[in-house]
């Protein structure tokens, strides 16, 4: 059979198939439809929620990593060859600092990944930005219980350790190839100085993290506090991010200031437009139009000034849009699949939540691993993982069960995996998620036969 033929079957196999899922489609079954409508009200819902405020941030950051931090510094601190402690002790605890979701750390990792850093040190971090989270591991203490809390944040801070270690181990080799690599890479010219790298970073990074700060269960107190002025302290790292452009990259100051007016107008027509439908006094409640629209505004003003420049800070908008088209329609394809077979939290998709209930109660090797594997492909925005336990806990979850599903839920989720797959390749991305699975049934099983 010529290769043509071949590639003609195979094209003819695969219209049979879409013909005869179309042609049996089971649009009368309620449970069919309705996980229908739940995958599409999951994307609805991350696109509102997740991809302006989390994934676009993220990627302009991702972006400036691969610009303006060298590969030779990189390969330095996070690389093959760098001290291990120094390596897995900043990766480790970067969820510390960085309360994103399974969705969101991936363009970061991109971007070290990508820039040379070490496997080990590169999986720590994929593992520990989302897991690390300290107001996750805060509600979970308060709801589920301390020890809850403080094995979440124990097994968390190990789990990175280990698994960046043993991925280390298993493609030694490679790392070996790399860090030979790196050897003879000659430092790169320094631009600026590294406190004012520092500052830049640290304003884009400010915007990412109070942009998404949850909402606290108390209605008063620090954390409340910073909730409430959330909008107040993401606009200073702004405008402060837009006086390190002006300073320090060469954009003209005008056409910042142009880009400001515009979103402060944009958040006065929304504000008023709300108000005149429902007057109530603007606040981090009325998400998603009070803080997107002008969020959007900024974004776009921002990404038409660096578009048209030629210089370093152009090449950033260049690398942050490479980012995007890789990683976004990954993402939203995952957690369309995610959605038609798990629903949204709180609702049911193809697999009854009963099930799921009654497959992870005691404390058994099946009931640990089941509960891995879902909290695994289940996408778990920031801070919604400690709700959905709590119902299934009352529902007959075992601790064992309900600590496996928490140090495997908020790292992992299908459409992280899918993404992690084109950045780092098949193979590694099944060693990272076996390991992750594995490690989190073995914690589930100790914690509950303890606890």
């Amino acid at each position: 059979m010529t290769p043509e033929w071949k590639s003609e079957y195979k094209k003819l196999f695969w219209g049979v198939v879409v013909f005869a899922a179309c042609f049996a489609m089971p649009v009368d079954w309620p449970r069919f439809s309705r996980s229908v409508f739940e995958a599409l009200a999951l994307v609805k819902w991350y696109a509102q929620e997740h991809v302006l405020l989390c994934l676009i941030p993220a990627f302009f950051i991702a972006g400036a990593i691969s610009v303006f931090v060298s590969q030779a510094s990189v390969m330095k601190y996070l690389g093959p060859r760098a001290p291990k402690v120094l390596a897995y002790g900043v990766a480790s605890v970067s969820g510390t600092i960085l309360a994103v979701c399974s969705c969101t750390v991936l363009p970061l990792f991109a971007g070290i990944w990508r820039m040379g850093a070490g496997l080990g040190p590169a999986t720590a971090f994929l593992y520990s930005g989302p897991a690390i989270n300290v107001l996750a591991i805060i509600l979970t203490a308060r709801v589920l219980g301390w020890e809850m809390g403080v094995a979440r944040a124990v097994g968390a801070v190990v789990f990175s350790v280990v698994i960046g270690l043993i991925m280390h181990l298993i493609y030694r080799k490679e790392e070996t190839a790399k860090a030979d690599a790196a050897m003879a890479m000659p430092e790169a010219d320094v631009e600026r100085p590294l406190w004012q790298n520092v500052v830049y970073f640290g304003a884009m990074v400010g915007i990412l993290v109070f942009a998404n700060w949850g909402r606290p269960g108390d209605t008063e107190g620090f954390w409340h506090a910073i909730w409430s002025a959330k909008w107040l302290v993401t606009t200073a790292f702004a405008v402060a991010l837009a006086v390190i452009l002006a300073a320090w990259f060469g954009i003209k100051w005008w056409k910042l200031a142009l880009v400001a007016a515009a979103t402060v107008v944009a958040w006065g027509v929304t504000v008023a437009v709300m108000s005149s439908a429902a007057p109530t006094e603007p606040s981090a409640e009325h998400l998603p139009w009070a803080a997107l629209v002008p969020f959007t505004v900024a974004v776009v003003g921002l990404s038409i000034i660096l578009a048209g420049r030629s210089d370093a800070s152009g090449e950033w908008f260049s690398q942050s849009w490479t980012f995007a088209k890789q990683i976004t329609p990954l993402l939203l394809f995952g957690v369309l699949v995610a959605g038609f077979l798990l629903g949204r939290p709180g609702e049911e998709g193809m697999i009854p939540s009963q099930w799921v209930a009654r497959l992870v109660g005691g404390n058994s090797l099946w009931a640990n691993l089941f509960a891995a594997v879902v909290g695994a492909f289940m996408y778990f925005a920031t801070l919604t993982e400690v709700p959905i336990l709590q119902g299934l806990m009352g529902s007959g979850m075992g601790k064992g069960p309900a600590l496996a599903l928490l140090l495997a839920g908020p790292a992992l989720s299908l459409p992280n995996m899918l993404v992690i797959r084109s950045i780092m390749g098949t193979r590694k991305t099944v060693v990272f998620i076996s390991l992750v699975v594995v490690m989190a049934t073995i914690s589930g099983m100790i914690f509950g036969a303890i606890s």
